[in-house]
């Protein structure tokens, strides 16, 4: 068939069976004349708010049953129904390189007419619009929680020295400078978890490189040499104010020494903080832009779509689903969700932010955001296990040596991204 076929090529073949239970597929009417409809979201650290969702839709609507499923590797099990033409009626999942495949692989509703898209801040919605491989007439992703990357900092070990927020890279070097001085520890990385590598690259990359630098790299306008070296250059220094060989620790033990006031600062995103406070509910934590420039007008906030939810294309009840989507957007429901995962809300309104990010407070509510560099990097790359190999080289041409691979492989995985790209380009000249 058409769909198994083009689900195939566009995920990557994704054949071998995988041990999981496979739940019921599309909506359809119950014997008790509800409709079911069936969410599958990846997020794992959000079972439980999910769940109590789940229980108060469930007692408030009698035409709708909402069955949400929240399995463990959740995108493996989603790839695999895909292949066997079993799809839940909505997915949650990140605004990153599986959406951008999913919505590729034409298994996604246009969802233009759901209202609730009014709602949703701008800067988000154009964050799911930046994910297309090529520009793609319709709205696919309804997004709901962000969340924010940059410098998580423990305000009492702030005040108690008089240390101020640095808000150029000059700053933020001269401050680690005196914390050193001081016997404080600046930083404290878990690189012996590849994918922390990504926190501070992404976080600087936002300051440091175009927004759209993966897209003009399919176009064939550019190449990572000349828009990365900054950025690794920089997130290398950082290694003379981390502690003792980083490469030894995880993110477990990086938030649990960060919760326990062995470092100043800690370079991750504000989903750590649950973790963190999981060790040290009383920690006084607030968080600042990463200031990767000398320019402060170029900082900006690194902050992606967390979770956005897509309506697949083979879902029979879409008023149905609409609803659901109605439900995950009433006000109430999203502060749930906000206090629960510490998340940044996509949707307008006055919704009480955690306090470990009033430091980014004004920079979301401007809209002064810009997705993780990352979202664009296909997984099979492994951009954070070259990361990690880089920050361990210590030869002098370590830089150069990271960036010629960088672009070698960026060719090797995403060769005929980059031909349906250069084609469409050459198909419509702006």
């Amino acid at each position: 068939m058409k769909r198994r076929g083009k689900a195939a090529m566009c995920l990557g073949l994704f054949g071998t069976v995988v041990s999981a239970t496979f739940l019921t597929g599309c909506s359809k009417q119950e014997e008790s004349g509800k409709i079911k409809i069936e969410v599958v979201q990846y997020k794992q650290e959000a079972v439980k708010v999910f769940e109590k969702l789940e229980k108060k839709f469930n007692e408030t609507h009698d035409d709708i049953e909402l069955v949400i499923d929240s399995p463990n590797d959740a995108m493996t099990i989603l790839k695999t129904r895909f292949i066997r033409e079993d799809y839940p009626d909505i997915i949650g999942i990140g605004g990153d390189i599986n959406y951008s495949n999913f919505l590729d692989s034409e298994m996604l509703m246009d969802i233009s007419d759901y209202e609730g898209l009014e709602t949703i801040k701008e800067a988000y919605l154009q964050t799911a619009k930046d994910l297309e491989f090529v520009p793609t007439p319709g709205n696919y992703a309804v997004p709901y929680m962000a969340n924010a990357a940059g410098i998580l900092y423990n305000k009492d070990i702030f005040e108690e020295h008089g240390w101020t927020i640095p808000t150029t890279w000059d700053e933020l070097t001269a401050l680690c400078e005196t914390m050193q001085a001081e016997g404080v520890q600046p930083f404290y990385f878990g690189f012996k978890d590849i994918w922390t590598c990504l926190a501070p690259w992404n976080a600087i990359a936002v300051d440091l490189a175009p927004s759209d630098v993966c897209a003009e790299v399919n176009k064939g306008n550019t190449t990572f040499t000349e828009n990365y070296r900054e950025v690794a250059e920089k997130e290398k220094a950082l290694l003379k104010y981390a502690q003792e060989d980083p490469f030894a620790y995880g993110y477990n033990d990086a938030c649990t020494a960060f919760a326990n006031g062995e470092s100043a600062m800690f370079a991750i995103g504000s989903y750590a903080v649950p973790q963190i406070k999981s060790v040290n509910p009383d920690i006084n934590i607030d968080s600042f832009v990463f200031p990767a420039s000398n320019d402060v007008e170029r900082n900006v906030l690194n902050s992606g779509n967390d979770l956005q939810f897509s309506v697949m294309e083979s879902c029979e009840n879409k008023e149905a689903a609409y609803e659901v989507l109605n439900f995950f957007l009433e006000d109430e429901n999203m502060q749930m969700y906000i206090d629960d995962q510490s998340a940044v809300p996509c949707k307008k309104g006055e919704f009480e932010l955690p306090s470990m990010l009033n430091g980014m407070t004004d920079y979301i509510n401007q809209g002064k955001l810009v997705d993780y560099q990352d979202h664009h990097y296909p997984s099979e790359m492994s951009v954070d296990a070259m990361i990690q190999t880089f920050l361990l080289d210590k030869d002098e041409n370590s830089v150069d040596t990271f960036l010629k691979r960088f672009d070698t492989e960026w060719v090797r995985y995403n060769r005929d991204l980059i031909q349906k790209v250069q084609k469409y380009e050459q198909e419509n000249p702006q």
